[in-house]
């Protein structure tokens, strides 16, 4: 896996890593297909595929006749990296303007409002659940 502290991705090679982490090892077509934008060409999408290959993001396996690319970069670590940076930046570090900013911006399921009791529960406690 890369060095995650300096791996920097973009708005389009996250939307890329999130069907990779999702479906696992997939061909250029098939991560186009996934992210479902149209109007965005075969060749953007492989050309930013091979820039991240460059960058360390992903692995490209070439036996095949149509490379299979796969993340080279953890999902869990990248987003707490990237949720870390963007604390800092946009609430001064204060979880807690976070976390309500992100309640007050959209509809919660009642499924995700129970996971979040329960991490806040298990944070309270120190019971933290490793994910």
């Amino acid at each position: 896996m890369a060095d995650q502290r300096n791996v920097r991705p973009t708005d389009a090679e996250l939307a890329i890593l999130r069907v990779l982490w999702d479906r696992g090892p997939s061909s250029v077509r098939q991560v186009r297909e996934a992210t479902g934008e149209r109007g965005v060409r075969y060749t953007t999408t492989l050309k930013t595929m091979q820039n991240m290959t460059e960058k360390g993001l992903v692995h490209r396996d070439q036996s095949r006749v149509s490379h299979v690319y796969s993340a080279a970069i953890e999902e869990e670590p990248t987003q707490r990296r990237l949720v870390g940076e963007f604390l800092d930046r946009a609430f001064g570090g204060s979880a807690a303007k976070l976390v309500m900013q992100a309640l007050a911006a959209g509809d919660i399921s009642a499924d995700e409002l129970k996971e979040i009791r329960k991490l806040l529960k298990d944070k309270g406690t120190g019971n933290e659940r490793t994910r």
